[in-house]
């Protein structure tokens, strides 16, 4: 179906975007949320699983201790205040995901509420306001068989591996984003993108959207111009990048705007997100707290962290994603656009990384801002998706400096990399990328380069040095790229007597 759509500028001409984002974050916790399996991704289907993750009868869950830390370190984080009591509760809904029929989380009585974090985009700041950070649990993954596109549509028949059933989730709410106009879509990415940055530093998920560890559902609403109302809201689930983020808001304001204005009313309802076209599609009339008949978790005691311990975690917290931007800036001696775009390409922790490696700065903002991000703008992932790490570039940078190749040569390594054919070191050798240094090739092809070019010769030897590009460039075309660029001046040099 194609959905009709309101230019963008008139949108904001007509409307006011409200803003909403739900973040699930997978703990990395070493067991799951209420039993002792194992919480690890991936695995063969059903074989990380026990009597409580499967809901059978008479099992009884125990909370995992190391999630409710993870918790309040990322509540802290967020500027939230920590609940001196807080419970569980049973959510109550059937899916074929869910063994047990229902989800175990919280509600009213959440461990972390009342936060914020400020956010930058272009150097203007936005402040997202948390209204709760809850812990609750995933659900298993259905596999839909049979089908073109791999949902539930158009498929044979279905399959449930209940292995990420039961691992630890947090689940962080915004309370509505407002005043965010036309910056709306990029306030939505950058929220997402430092709250995956200030995940990591905590090092309580990898949050890798690319494996499901860190998921945003964003909630859309317009209202008319200056009215001050809120609209009716849609939820698109499961967006898994950076990117697409920005594009469901953008998507969902213009699909908002077009049924608006043509008299129609919003149907509060679950969205899905498409990649491929860019697009959301109606999931399910989204169901209200009430129609989830929340009542509290008879099977598991209330959770009750001492102020001690609070302040304690407090103390393991990593630096301000504000002030590590600007100690960043200082230390690398970036400028402020530079430093800007480094963050808006969500390249910061990976630029941080790499020089961490052994790069210096400017190089390493380099290949992550210039070739990797060519690349994740044409296969339409997120940098830090890439199939490369900073160890990687790091290595490929430090082969340009020691002359091992050049930096045309380093973008053929580069492409081998994330062509999955090996280390930086195994793709110069299998495609023989090494820049030739040796005098007795470069010699000959400096030869043939004067004999083919004797009035670019004569130009030198009366002392025109700058001529000699002409010849440089000759050499490397014979040498396909890689001849040592510098050798080659020096003995052209030489050769003319200059």
């Amino acid at each position: 179906m194609t959905e009709t759509l309101m230019p963008f500028d008139d949108v904001l001409a007509a409307y006011d975007p409200a803003l909403g984002l739900e973040v699930h974050v997978e703990l990395n916790t070493a067991s799951k949320m209420f039993c002792g399996c194992p919480a690890v991704f991936g695995g063969e289907p059903n074989a990380g699983v026990c009597p409580t993750c499967l809901g059978l009868p008479g099992a009884m869950p125990v909370v995992n201790g190391k999630a409710v830390e993870s918790a309040i370190r990322i509540g802290l984080a967020l500027n939230c205040q920590i609940a001196e009591w807080c419970r569980f509760a049973r959510k109550n809904y059937f899916y074929p995901d869910m063994p047990k029929n229902f989800q175990t989380s919280q509600y009213d009585e959440p461990i972390c509420f009342d936060g914020w974090m400020d956010v930058d985009v272009d150097g203007e700041t936005f402040r997202v306001e948390i209204e709760r950070a809850h812990m609750e649990e995933d659900t298993g993954k259905s596999l839909h068989v049979g089908g073109a596109t791999g949902r539930i549509h158009g498929a044979d028949h279905s399959l449930v591996d209940y292995n990420r059933a039961g691992i630890p989730l947090i689940e962080i709410v915004t309370r509505p984003i407002l005043g965010a106009g036309e910056r709306a879509p990029e306030v939505a990415r950058a929220y997402v993108a430092q709250l995956r940055e200030l995940i990591v530093a905590l090092g309580v998920s990898e949050a890798r959207m690319d494996q499901g560890n860190l998921r945003a559902d964003v909630n859309l609403s317009l209202a008319p111009k200056g009215s001050g109302v809120l609209g009716t809201r849609t939820e698109t689930k499961n967006v898994n990048s950076f990117r697409s983020v920005e594009r469901a808001v953008r998507f969902e304001m213009q699909r908002h705007a077009a049924i608006l204005s043509g008299g129609g009313s919003i149907l509060q309802e679950t969205r899905h997100w498409h990649e491929d076209t860019g697009i959301t599609t109606s999931g399910r009339e989204k169901s209200d707290a009430e129609d989830y008949r929340y009542f509290p978790e008879p099977d598991l005691v209330p959770v009750a962290p001492s102020r001690e311990w609070v302040e304690e975690l407090r103390g393991t917290l990593p630096e301000n994603p504000t002030v590590r931007r600007a100690r960043l800036q200082a230390e690398w001696g970036f400028s402020d656009l530079e430093m800007r775009d480094t963050v808006g390409a969500g390249a910061l922790g990976l630029v941080e990384e790499t020089i961490a490696e052994g790069a210096a700065p400017q190089a390493a903002r380099k290949w992550w801002l210039g070739e990797l991000a060519r690349r994740s703008n044409e296969d339409g992932v997120d940098l830090v998706d890439l199939p490369i790490t900073p160890a990687d570039v790091a290595r490929i940078q430090a082969l340009v400096e020691d002359r091992t190749v050049n930096d045309k040569l380093a973008r053929q390594v580069f492409e081998g990399v994330l062509a999955g054919e090996g280390t930086p070191d195994e793709v110069v050798e299998k495609r023989g990328l090494a820049v030739v240094s040796d005098d007795g090739a470069l010699g000959a092809a400096v030869d043939n380069a004067i004999a083919a070019n004797p009035d670019v010769a004569a130009k030198i030897r009366d002392g025109k040095v700058a001529a000699a590009g002409a010849l440089i460039g000759a050499v490397m075309k014979e040498m396909r790229g890689q001849a040592d660029a510098g050798r080659v001046r020096e003995l052209i040099l030489e050769k003319l007597a200059v």
